[in-house]
């Protein structure tokens, strides 16, 4: 029987100096799938590779282990020998590789507990894969179960809920003073990494107009096009101030640039309109007495990550009741699992059944076609058909019954029973219509035609 496996390295095992060295560029994804299912023992397969992780999610051939020629193929992919990181890989099999698949897409396994990213980075994944042509149908059912348990903790747990970084959070606090951004203007001043993260989450959270200004004109430049705002000079700052409804500030100076001095002319020219200044600088930019003045709100770094921690926290708590989802949902998904190994079985006995039938219904058609039949007749004729069926599809049971070892019988009769939800009557009961004072006949007539080949089954 085949069963999901999964092999990767992650930021739990190893420092991103060791991962990235298994990382996998997007373009080189598909190829190497196709290799994994044409060269190993994998019948299906998906690669993520993202800055916190480079998993495996696949199906093995029936009857191999692929956990260490993926091991092997994946450090032999990036130029490695597979000693060199055999200590930081891991696998899973069969319910332990789903309940992992399942924490994955539901961010329980992510560096940022509750994130969110990791659920669109495997269903690119999954896309890939579905291209390549190297997801099939036990792999797939997997994933999109997946899909489905992150969307039941998202909406069940609170683990998503409250910013988990200091650029989210920035966007967090200057809602709440706003409401809404749409139709705000941001300031971003400084074109750091911090900002500039920042200043994304502002925009796509519906700021509409972002100013950049920096000493370096073409860092300015090079940020409002990516943020898609416009640069202004280092010059403008006082006027581009009293513009400005939120601030965002991370410049690298080592005296605040945003002054008590600088506020007091600001405020007054901008008629006391609320502003929010978020101060991600060390050392800061902005002088902590600026927030003295009327509708001025200041957040620093210390902040930002008191938020970030409290909602932490939350997650935390939160994640336990979706740990509690993944494990009953990976439970489930192993019970479907082991249904599928009697799938064939039961397409074979439903086939077997619907061929006698056919066959014998044919017969009775061609019998009553053939002559002229009085409902009596006709209702002979239908009672044979039916009894030609029984006889049919209980012969061969009746034979393996009748004819099974006496350490056997009584097991093979009790798996009877469960498979047909039967209650044999015991000699004496009520069910025994001779009470049990007489022996009974052990091979009344019907009985003997199933014990016996019907005339019918003997001419096919």
């Amino acid at each position: 029987m085949t069963e999901l496996f999964v092999v990767g390295i992650s930021w739990r095992t190893a420092p991103v100096a060791v991962r990235e060295k298994l990382a996998f560029r997007d373009e080189e994804l598909a190829g190497a799938l196709q290799a994994m299912t044409a060269e190993l023992p994998v019948a299906e397969a998906l690669l993520v590779s993202t800055c916190n992780r480079v998993e495996v999610y696949g199906v093995g051939k029936s009857g191999a282990d692929p956990t260490g020629p993926v091991r092997t193929f994946l450090a032999a992919q990036r130029g490695l020998a597979a000693a060199d990181v055999a200590d930081v890989l891991y696998d899973h099999r069969g319910t332990a590789a789903v309940r992992h698949v399942f924490s994955v897409a539901s961010a329980l396994d992510s560096l940022v507990l509750g994130e969110a990213q990791i659920l669109g980075q495997l269903k690119a994944a999954y896309g890939v894969a579905n291209a390549a042509g190297t997801s099939g149908p036990l792999l797939g059912r997997c994933l999109e179960r997946a899909f489905g348990v992150a969307k039941r903790v998202r909406t069940e747990t609170a683990i998503a809920r409250g910013a988990a970084n200091v650029s989210t959070v920035a966007v967090d606090l200057a809602k709440r003073v706003f409401g809404n951004l749409s139709g705000k203007s941001v300031l971003v001043v400084g074109a750091g990494k911090m900002s500039t993260l920042a200043a994304r989450h502002l925009h796509a959270s519906g700021a509409q107009h972002i100013i950049v200004t920096n000493r370096s004109p073409e860092k300015a430049e090079a940020l409002a096009a990516e943020i898609d705002g416009i640069a202004r000079p280092w010059a403008d700052l006082e006027r581009l101030l009293v513009d400005a409804d939120v601030v965002i500030s991370s410049t690298g100076a080592r005296e605040p640039i945003l002054t008590r001095a600088l506020f007091k002319r600001v405020t007054k020219a901008r008629r006391w309109r609320q502003l929010v200044v978020i101060d991600i600088a060390v050392p800061r930019d902005a002088e902590p007495a600026i927030g003295e003045f009327d509708g001025v709100y200041v957040f620093d770094i210390d902040d930002l990550e008191k938020v970030v921690a409290a909602n932490l926290a939350e997650r935390a708590k939160a994640a336990e009741h979706a740990a509690r989802i993944v494990e009953h949902e990976a439970g489930q998904f192993e019970h479907w699992m082991r249904t599928q190994g009697v799938v064939p079985t039961i397409r074979a006995l439903r086939e077997r059944f619907a061929r006698v039938a056919d066959a014998e219904l044919q017969k009775t058609l061609d019998q009553l076609a053939r002559r002229d039949h009085t409902p009596a007749q006709q209702r002979e004729v239908i009672q044979r058909l039916v009894t030609l069926v029984v006889n049919k599809l209980l012969h061969q049971p009746t034979i393996a019954l009748r004819e099974a070892p006496p350490d056997e019988a009584g097991m093979r009769a009790e798996i009877l029973c469960q498979l047909f939800d039967l209650s044999p009557a015991e000699p004496g009961s009520a069910g025994d219509q001779n009470g049990g004072d007489e022996p009974r006949d052990p091979q009344p007539a019907l009985d003997r035609e199933i014990a016996e080949p019907a005339p019918s089954e003997e001419r096919q």
